[in-house]
């Protein structure tokens, strides 16, 4: 039989790379829930849904495999009151929305797995964060605690539930890369800010790994960190970015400009000012191999003419 996989969200970032990787895999159904029309594309069908209140999407739930939640509108804006309101409301509705369609199932989804964000613990220095670290302070932050107080809040009694604090991740030619990569292009790639703020990241085909072993192993469960086992600080990647890239020179960026430039692109400095150093006790402690845990492989590889995905089975 068939392994039915729900997306939530599947049609961001993230959600491509997820099913790039289970398209290769003949016995594994796609549905992706989408805010768009309802339609069939390439072997995956997409449903229509509000993300937050009940409809007949719940039916694709029913007797699935999985569920994965990736709802969540983009940080990258300006901080105002009604941008805030729906960044939460955005990951929290849909979370909620889930959570009591599984509630009502007679046959529930064997594991929902649910992203989250390294974020929640703000602006953390170089202490290093693991899963039994204390949260942090701040809007971001105050985002991710009721976000996961959301999804642990709801029993699902047949449904094993996982929570993923993710760091950036870093894709071939889309996504949060591609920002960096176009400074140094330009010849601004140096550190940004001060330069010693931490960066919590995870190569693409590492993140789709651990949605898999999420997937495949019951002991994946709770709240687990998703990221490098070797975050690295602000000019550590700007230097490894500009060697991928072929540049020897980059010039800073000081905060001031980099808080100018945030304000006239409508978005808030502190996404690249502000960093962490998050890694995962849980994920060592199963012996989770990354195929790209330095930032000096991960970037070569994503960098090159060609891809090449490496996912392997954990």
């Amino acid at each position: 039989m068939a392994h039915k996989i729900v997306i939530a969200g599947g049609t961001g970032f993230l959600g491509r790379s997820i099913i790039n990787y289970l398209q290769q895999q003949t016995d594994i159904k796609i549905i992706v829930l989408t805010r768009g029309h309802s339609k069939k594309n390439h072997h995956v069908s997409y449903v229509h849904w509000d993300a937050k209140t009940a409809g007949d999407w719940i039916n694709e739930i029913e007797e699935s495999t999985a569920v994965i939640n990736l709802v969540g509108k983009s940080v990258n804006c300006r901080y105002t009151t009604k941008n805030k309101q729906e960044i939460i409301a955005s990951r929290v509705d849909a979370t909620v929305a889930i959570g009591q369609a599984i509630q009502q199932l007679r046959y529930p989804p064997k594991v929902w797995i649910n992203a989250g964000s390294a974020a929640i613990f703000g602006d953390g220095g170089d202490i290093i964060k693991d899963e039994n670290s204390a949260v942090g302070d701040g809007f971001s932050a105050e985002v991710c605690k009721i976000w996961e107080k959301a999804f642990l809040s709801i029993d699902t009694i047949h449904t094993r539930k996982v929570f993923l604090r993710i760091g950036l991740v870093f894709q071939k030619n889309t996504g949060l890369l591609q920002p960096f990569a176009n400074l140094v292009k330009t010849g601004f790639g140096g550190a940004i800010g001060k330069g010693d703020q931490y960066t919590s990241w995870i190569h693409e085909d590492d993140f789709v790994n651990v949605i898999y072993a999420a997937l495949e192993n019951e002991d994946y469960e709770g709240v687990i960190h998703c990221a490098s086992p070797y975050p690295v600080t602000n000019k550590h990647f700007m230097t490894a970015l500009r060697s991928s890239l072929n540049r020897s020179f980059g010039f800073s960026n000081p905060a001031l400009f980099v808080k100018l430039g945030a304000f006239f692109i409508g978005t808030e400095a502190e996404l690249v000012l502000k960093g962490r150093r998050v890694v995962s006790t849980i994920l060592k402690e199963k012996n989770f191999v990354f195929q790209y845990p330095q930032i000096e492989d991960a970037l070569q590889h994503l960098l090159s003419s060609k891809q090449v995905y490496t996912f392997a089975k954990q």
